[in-house]
């Protein structure tokens, strides 16, 4: 794939760095989104074991998720390591160096009412540290009723309980050792928002902290959406003693808890 001529505008790293989240337009090209919906479509075919339905089964639609499989998805890779993605992802994480963390794909087929409730992506995976960067890519055109909707600033440092989406159980942290999530939508004026209608091609990009949530979709839309995780300089291996989302098994036996992200899984792409 020949690399893309996208030029990251200029205040760029200075919003993201303020608001934990920003809008992109045309950060892959055609050729490259039409990639992308091959590699989505050749997932969806062949879903992994880490595949879920994170729908309930009275849906009129269906919201279908996946986790890394980039690796046996030529398609994910080569955007993954040959777009403009690494090379954004190096600015705005004001990083040295680029790692891979890991892929996810985020399918709401058409009349999903599901929701995506508020969370923060940090608190349930195994990484610390503060140089970090997700892409969310759709393929198909997001109306802003169906984006992804930001808490701008709150990647500021404080960690809100994971809860799993559909029942709201502490799987993760104990209950009681981080704090709850507040009231974000019955109080706007403390927590402005941020959300943005996208076409293919277009993403955002934001901190696995910032705090995100999403509606479903309308009967005669589909949203394909297919998002990449960075790791920058910073970061390093957190070990828990329950199984994150993604997990990486065996990972606990190659690297130590506090240990830079070297190995394999983790590949530097800038």
């Amino acid at each position: 794939m020949p690399k893309s001529h996208f030029q990251l505008p200029e205040s760029s790293v200075t919003d993201y760095q303020r608001d934990g989240a920003i809008v992109l337009r045309g950060v892959l090209d055609a050729e490259q989104v039409a990639l992308l919906s091959q590699g989505i479509e050749h997932n969806l075919s062949h879903l992994s074991p880490l595949a879920q339905v994170a729908s309930k089964g009275d849906d009129p639609g269906k919201f279908v998720e996946d986790f890394c499989t980039w690796q046996s998805n030529p398609a994910y890779e080569s955007i993954m390591r040959e777009s403009a993605l690494p090379t954004v992802a190096k600015a705005l994480m004001q990083s040295d160096s680029v790692r891979i963390y890991h892929d996810h794909l985020l399918v709401k087929e058409p009349g999903t009412r599901q929701p995506t409730p508020w969370h923060q992506d940090q608190p349930y995976y195994n990484v610390s540290g503060r140089q970090n960067v997700s892409f969310w890519i759709p393929v198909d055109p997001v109306s802003v009723e169906s984006t992804l909707r930001f808490v701008a600033g709150s990647h500021a440092g404080t960690w809100y309980m994971p809860r799993t989406f559909r029942d709201h159980q502490a799987k993760w942290f104990p209950d009681g050792t981080l704090a709850e999530l507040p009231a974000i939508d019955a109080e706007p004026e403390h927590y402005p928002q941020l959300a943005w209608a996208l076409q293919p091609g277009d993403a955002v990009a934001f901190h696995m902290l910032t705090l995100h949530a999403s509606g479903g979709v309308s009967p005669g839309q589909r949203r394909r959406v297919f998002s990449v995780r960075y790791l920058g300089d910073d970061t390093r291996h957190a070990m828990r003693p329950w199984r994150t989302s993604p997990p990486f098994a065996g990972l606990s036996d190659r690297l130590a808890d506090g240990a830079v992200m070297d190995d394999a899984l983790f590949p530097i792409v800038a």
